[in-house]
């Protein structure tokens, strides 16, 4: 079964070259040499990024490997202006940025609606010989040539636009409490890696404020390293206020479990450790009051935790309003 969630896109885009300035001399019948009239030619189209709050993924640009902006018109005679040519406009989901393929450099992030960002600018069009004319020089021949186009590989990354991002083991429960406190439906099973791409829900809270919470594949040790899926989508939580970690309480060292997916997050991103954090310990309907005392020893410290289970509601409220809490900060 293929995705339909596509968050990555490589595209060869070329701006469109700018038009050549006219050397037309103007002739007429009482006045052979009436002067220059040559008009300047055209700006080349622009390709250009404009943010789409209707787009979720890039999937609409998983086939598209070229995007070429039209020319600019050559100058005319008579002062004449060559056309512009058209510009190319590239609808992409908020949260995207764009490299040059070649270099790493970035070149734009689009994170509002309607938001443009030039990602390879059309060439000027080149003077026409009007503009070159003076008392020594009457009757100039020659105008310049429009600028050339540009051309470049660019990469398009999207890196959600969440509030919360879940981070945790495969099978720690993030599925089923997105699906629980949110209208969004995961795919969940007893398995690990059954979710394989990132989902997004939106939580309500009390007096009509909600936030955005997202369902990130399962990280595993060496995820920074490209083991796993968690390389692929740990650049989904570089956006995200919040980081709630969660470790099943089926785990023996809750503590060290913890500390192993933040040396992941520290490896391929240490700013992500500036985050706040939450620990959710999942899974604790299984265990009566006497185990939860004993479980709260092994808690890491420096973080504030919390034990939840979505399948009863457990502690789901309070989880709520310390995720409020530090949102409204």
């Amino acid at each position: 079964m293929t995705s339909n969630f596509v968050d990555y896109v490589k595209i060869f885009v070329r701006s469109g070259k700018g038009g050549a300035g006219s050397a037309h001399l103007l002739r007429v019948k009482y006045n052979a040499k009436a002067g220059p009239d040559g008009g300047d030619g055209g700006r080349g189209g622009h390709v250009i990024l404009r943010g789409n709050s209707q787009r979720w993924t890039l999937l609409h640009l998983k086939y598209t490997k070229h995007v070429f902006a039209e020319n600019g018109q050559n100058g005319g005679e008579n002062l004449c202006t060559g056309r512009e040519g058209k510009d190319q406009i590239i609808e992409v989901p908020l949260g995207c940025v764009c490299r040059d393929a070649e270099t790493g450099e970035v070149l734009g992030e689009v994170t509002q609606d309607g938001q443009t960002v030039v990602i390879a600018r059309g060439g000027r069009g080149g003077l026409g010989n009007d503009h070159f004319k003076s008392a020594t020089n009457q009757t100039p021949r020659y105008a310049q040539p429009g600028e050339p186009a540009v051309e470049r590989w660019v990469v398009i990354e999207l890196k959600m636009l969440a509030d919360v991002g879940l981070v945790g083991f495969p099978n720690a429960g993030k599925s089923t409490l997105l699906s629980a406190i949110s209208a969004a439906r995961p795919e969940i099973a007893d398995y690990p890696f059954t979710t394989i791409v990132p989902n997004l829900g939106i939580v309500s809270y009390h007096d009509n404020m909600s936030f955005c919470m997202a369902d990130i594949p399962g990280i595993i040790e060496g995820a920074s390293e490209g083991k796993g899926l968690g390389l692929r989508f740990l650049r989904h939580i570089e956006r995200n206020s919040v980081l709630l970690f969660m470790v099943s309480c089926e785990q023996l060292e809750i503590a060290k479990e913890y500390h192993i997916l933040l040396n992941e997050l520290r490896k391929y991103n240490p700013e992500l450790l500036d985050k706040q954090r939450i620990l959710a310990v999942t899974k604790c309907d299984m265990m009566d009051e006497t185990m939860l005392k004993q479980l709260r020893r092994h808690l890491p410290k420096g973080v504030d935790s919390i034990f939840i289970s979505s399948v009863t509601g457990m502690n789901i409220s309070e989880l709520k309003d310390k995720i409020v809490a530090i949102l409204n900060q």
